[in-house]
């Protein structure tokens, strides 16, 4: 069985409160969970109170107390997760956000944001009302947005949990990139 399928099947089992499964999914998911959290906070303040590995473990613990979701695949898993890392670090950034009145956080350019590139906090209480701004009327782009930027997934990967075209998924990922710079930018 390939090491797709042997996820898929752990989840379920998992899911189902196979105890055996349960031990076994974590270190396969672990090292990519970990890359996505590292990634997500690479340019965080040093003494940023949230690190890499407790957003890690909070995702992992959150996805699979999941017993709605009928997991069918390693995409749809980590773009489970990616969301679940979006609705961690938002939280973990309003919270600070309050406890600072305004917590002197930096307004970034979307280029900046969506690919880490530069060396400035990420607000992400910004980006998520923006993403629920485009998820009112673009909601495909804003899950293509939610994927790529916090799952971490390809543009094929997103194609094929959302199931639609590559080239569909490149329009929305530049036309919603293009429209939260705008919105990030004022």
């Amino acid at each position: 069985m390939t090491e797709k399928k042997d996820l898929t099947k752990l989840l379920k089992d998992a899911q189902s409160g196979d105890e055996s499964a349960l031990n076994a999914l974590f270190p396969l998911v672990y090292d990519e969970l970990r890359r996505l959290a590292a990634l997500r906070m690479k340019d965080e303040r040093v003494d940023h109170t949230l690190q890499p590995t407790a957003l890690v473990h909070e995702v992992y613990m959150r996805l699979i107390d999941q017993h709605s979701v009928d997991w069918s695949n390693r995409v749809h898993f980590f773009g489970l997760a990616s969301e679940m890392m979006r609705r961690i670090l938002v939280t973990h950034a309003v919270a600070k956000k309050t406890s600072k009145r305004g917590g002197g956080l930096v307004h970034l350019e979307l280029n900046e944001a969506i690919s880490f590139a530069g060396e400035n906090e990420i607000d992400f209480v910004a980006l998520d009302e923006a993403l629920g701004e485009l998820e009112k009327f673009a909601p495909r782009q804003a899950k293509v947005v939610e994927m790529r930027f916090f799952g971490g997934l390809t543009n094929e990967e997103v194609a094929a949990a959302l199931a639609f075209d590559e080239r569909t998924i490149k329009r929305d990922w530049r036309a919603a990139k293009a429209w939260l710079y705008d919105r990030l930018k004022s």
